[in-house]
């Protein structure tokens, strides 16, 4: 919905419900202001803290019944 589209349709409701409308909206940009922006990671942050077994991918023992 664009702009125009949304300010004919508040328009046209009564005077009270376009004074609710406002409410909504100035709640919404309230909790968008609010809202903490996420922090960009730095690539290569977790190099050498993460370790992955050589064996990951082989077949577990506990499952040999099952395959």
């Amino acid at each position: 919905m664009n702009t125009a589209d949304l300010f004919v349709k508040i328009n046209a409701l009564p005077a009270d419900l376009q004074k609710e409308v406002g409410v909504l909206v100035d709640k919404l940009l309230k909790k968008l202001q609010q809202s903490p922006k996420k922090k960009e990671r730095p690539l290569g942050m977790f190099k050498g803290k993460i370790h992955v077994a050589e064996d990951f991918d082989a077949p577990m023992d506990d499952l040999k019944d099952y395959m």
